[in-house]
């Protein structure tokens, strides 16, 4: 039995029994691959769990019942699992890091805007992280800047009311106010702060700043946005 030869639909043969089987077997992997979500590019192991319909890329180091299938796709299909092959510029959303990706031939890209011919290219994300208040004139973040990332800006809602401090604001070490100054302190306040993109050739925290008595208390939702650049292949 053939298949189609974008997708992998399988095709009905001339004078086939039990045609419904083959159809109801395109119609799912139809189901599976349009308006395309992967639960996820990276996890190796099956869910124990799964919805028919659900589909992963199946990466490096898969074991199971994906064993042997690395750089397809798996979609759940009553019970099991079929495979498919991603074809150049297949796009899905990622469901478990919240992302849009392109197939680039050989991986999923996060947040690809371009690429040439040998896989150099342009990409673009948003990160976010809780930040919590604490006692003190000033809080640091983890490093959420990525290394070699060109960032745009950051924003931001105040998830918990700010105490202690009447307002504050925000950037990073070397800049304390590049990203907001004068920002409110009640809970939903909201920050939007782009910026001349600047280049962080090592991985960066944020730093919240009170701008008059200390913090004791509140908490943040910070989201960073930023591109990344990669280098071509060497085959």
């Amino acid at each position: 039995m053939a298949d189609t030869l974008q997708i992998g639909l399988p095709l009905l043969s001339a004078a086939q029994a039990q045609k419904h089987v083959t159809v109801n077997e395109a119609l799912t992997r139809l189901d599976g691959l349009v308006q395309l979500r992967l639960q996820s590019v990276t996890e190796t192991i099956p869910p124990a769990v799964f919805a028919d319909g659900d589909s992963y890329a199946v990466p490096s180091g898969a074991t199971g019942d994906w064993a042997g299938a690395v750089g397809r796709i798996a979609i759940a299909s009553n019970g099991g699992w079929d495979f498919i092959d991603p074809q150049f510029g297949f796009r899905a959303v990622v469901v478990d890091q919240a992302a849009e990706a392109v197939f680039d031939g050989a991986a999923w890209r996060l947040g690809a805007l371009s690429f040439t011919a040998n896989r150099a290219g342009l990409s673009a994300a948003s990160v976010e992280l809780d930040v919590a208040i604490t006692p003190g004139s000033s809080v640091v973040s983890p490093a959420i800047l990525p290394e070699r990332s060109i960032v745009f800006g950051v924003t931001g809602v105040v998830t918990a009311a700010i105490t202690g401090a009447t307002a504050w604001r925000i950037g990073v070490a070397t800049d304390d106010q590049r990203y907001g100054t004068g920002l409110q302190t009640s809970a939903g306040a909201w920050l939007s702060g782009p910026s001349t993109p600047i280049v962080y050739w090592s991985p960066t925290s944020l730093l919240v700043t009170s701008e008059d008595t200390d913090f004791t208390g509140g908490s943040v939702r910070l989201a960073v946005h930023y591109m990344t650049l990669s280098i071509p292949d060497t085959a």
